[in-house]
């Protein structure tokens, strides 16, 4: 019994080593799978000459532009203007119940009058010595009390006549016909937004390359396809020891109005020198965390020694981008062939065949359709 288990356990390992053997001399005869060919869309880099630029981020600010308010409270009894209207400076917007100050007026009125002509009688009394000087004194004190009476209730009377301190457009009233206001209380915006300040912020590295009168372009979320044009107006003195940024302000003109203050505005400051730079579309580039790189195409040899058509994993030190293209400062030289779609599927050294049919877009200020 034992005998013929031992011959079994025998056989099973002769058949398996047996197997084994066949089964290794077939791996070593037909040798690794071909890699896969695959198809990429390639285009050549180029050098481009682009005017360096520096980006921001601010928001719009009006010239002019000021919530008004009352000095003094009272009643409104008139609103003069509509909802959004243009005035000019010197209009009157606002006015408000001035019947107790006007019958003030009339007595302190009333008053300087008999002030002024008591004052006259003393200083021709007092030429003729009949009254003592401290009469007249009395009498010329008097008088002007009575004047500044009547001066300070002009002032009070007018502080109840709001008007527009200069040319511009009213927005949304806060009060109506009849409301008592209490000083301070806001009455009407007034902004002049023909022409307006955006303030932004940059860098403290960039100090160096502002200048006042530079071109900035600004761009607004409510016009997506439109670029306004400014001029670098003020740069300021100081930089931020919280951000380490420095504060600058450009102006520009807004004659449609299409511009409101507090809107949100990318900017971006034009330098005046270029820059040669090799650039590729965007889709080239194959970003990750250990560092960015593109795929350059060129003839590779096998272990057989056979030439292929291949690519290359070159890493890249990146700058500027303009619209699909992006500029490459390090690391791809101008003519070489790069892979432009489908970098996502490479790895270093594999075989690949140009499929140049389809190309994604490369326009440095694209204008795609709106969908």
């Amino acid at each position: 019994m034992i005998k013929r288990f031992v011959i079994a356990v025998v056989g099973f390992a002769l058949v398996a080593l047996t197997l084994g053997a066949v089964k290794v001399a077939q791996i070593k005869g037909a040798g690794a799978p071909p890699q896969p060919v695959i198809g990429v869309s390639t285009i050549d880099a180029r050098s481009e000459t682009w005017n360096p630029t520096i980006s921001g981020i601010g928001t719009i600010a009006p010239v002019q532009g000021t919530s008004l308010s009352t000095e003094v409270e009272g009643t409104v009894t008139k609103i003069n203007f509509e909802n959004g209207q243009m005035v000019h400076a010197g209009d009157v917007l606002v006015e408000m119940d001035t019947s107790v100050e006007q019958a003030q007026l009339k007595a302190a009125e009333a008053n300087l009058k008999w002030a002024k002509l008591s004052a006259d009688r003393a200083n021709e009394l007092v030429q003729k010595n009949t009254i003592s000087q401290a009469e007249v004194d009395q009498a010329n004190a008097q008088y002007a009390q009575a004047l500044a009476t009547v001066t300070g209730l002009n002032a009070t009377i007018a502080k109840k006549t709001l008007r527009a301190p200069f040319d511009g457009r009213v927005g949304i009233r806060a009060v109506n016909l009849g409301q008592f206001v209490s000083r301070g209380s806001p009455i009407v915006p007034l902004q002049k937004i023909d022409q307006l300040f955006v303030n932004f912020t940059l860098p403290e590295r960039d100090i160096q390359k502002l200048k006042v009168g530079e071109t900035v372009n600004i761009s607004v979320d409510a016009f997506p396809n439109r670029t306004f044009e400014g001029k670098v107006n003020a740069i300021s003195p100081e930089v931020d020891a919280a951000t380490r940024n420095i504060s600058v302000q450009a102006i520009l003109d807004n004659p449609d109005e299409l511009l409101r203050s507090g809107m949100f505005a990318r900017v971006a400051l034009q330098l005046p020198e270029g820059e040669p730079a090799v650039v590729v579309p965007a889709t080239s580039v194959a970003y990750a965390a250990y560092g960015n790189s593109v795929f350059v195409v060129e003839k590779m040899k096998n272990k057989e020694g056979k030439d292929y058509l291949g690519v290359r994993q070159q890493f890249v030190k990146l700058g500027d981008k303009r619209g699909d293209l992006i500029a490459i400062l390090d690391g791809v030289k101008s003519g070489e062939k790069v892979v432009s779609a489908g970098v996502f599927k490479l790895r270093n050294g594999m075989p690949v065949q140009e499929n140049n049919t389809v190309q994604p877009t490369s326009n440095v200020a694209p204008t795609p359709a709106n969908t």
